[in-house]
């Protein structure tokens, strides 16, 4: 059976989801442990899933990104086949950076990223609007980004 989380792993996830370049030597000392130890949480903790990858924030202003958008879908019908064509041609938009299937009055929920609006409006009527199982498209262009944590809220020991 596998060993549980305890409060040094997730002391190490919280450090390492604030700052996922730090040194084995650096997280060793803010959690108590010598190298080695540590290390070997680590490739644990990367070995069970619990964290699942190190990425760059980007400025997407310098990218050219200058449009975010949420957009709500309401699919035509519900049944098991629109809803895999669906997920299949959402997945072949690169636009498209994050897709979530939502109860309430639409079933999607999209966020997207484009150069302009007018490169918005092609994403939208071109490629979202295009795919056959789509009813419905509401968009919502994000004025400013006011909170964007990446770190999980109190972790526990269950």
């Amino acid at each position: 059976m596998a060993r549980k989380l305890d409060a040094t792993d997730l002391k190490i996830v919280q450090i390492m989801q604030r700052n996922g370049r730090i040194s084995n030597l650096d997280l060793s000392k803010e959690i108590g442990l010598s190298p080695a130890p540590t290390l070997g949480r680590v490739r644990n903790l990367e070995n069970k899933r619990i964290i699942e990858g190190y990425h760059a924030k980007v400025n997407l202003g310098k990218l050219g990104i200058t449009v975010k958008a949420l957009i709500q879908v309401t699919l035509h019908q519900h049944r098991g086949v629109n809803i895999k064509n669906f997920i299949d041609a959402i997945m072949e938009i690169p636009e498209v950076v994050d897709s979530y299937q939502v109860t309430g009055d639409y079933d999607y929920l999209l966020r997207v990223f484009s150069s302009n609006v007018e490169e918005l409006d092609r994403l939208i009527t071109q490629k979202i609007g295009s795919i056959e199982e789509v009813g419905q498209i509401k968009s919502h262009i994000i004025l400013s980004h006011i909170k964007n944590s990446r770190v999980v809220p109190k972790l526990d020991l269950d």
